[in-house]
């Protein structure tokens, strides 16, 4: 079903752009388009949902801010509830970052002696 859809999309998309009625046709659409997004009444719409975006980044900003910074804090603190244990010969592995990258709790101290 995809495949019949893109072929459909592509021969549209071809058409439109390579024969010169083609062409015709896709500069009334882009006129039409024009007009239409420029239209008062639209541009009214557009305002309406811009200041809504805005309202809702002003009022629920803060609380996803703070619910992101207190989810960090327990996953690295180690106290989070996301955190995960693996057993190695019944001892858990913990992992700490290093420069950026994951390292296991025991290759990163060569002075801890191995099981």
């Amino acid at each position: 079903m995809k495949g019949k859809l893109a072929f459909v999309v592509g021969t549209g998309v071809g058409y439109l752009l390579g024969t010169r009625a083609g062409r015709q046709q896709f500069e009334k659409i882009k006129s039409w388009a024009s007009d239409t997004w420029n239209d008062p009444r639209v541009q009214g719409y557009v305002k309406d949902a811009e200041h809504a975006a805005a309202d809702f980044a002003k009022t629920q900003g803060g609380a996803l801010k703070d619910k992101a910074v207190s989810t960090a804090k327990s996953t690295f603190s180690g106290s989070g509830s996301s955190q995960e244990e693996s057993t190695t010969q019944g001892e858990p592995t913990t992992w700490e970052p290093t420069d950026g990258a994951l390292v296991d709790a025991d290759d990163a101290n060569p002075d801890t002696p191995r099981h």
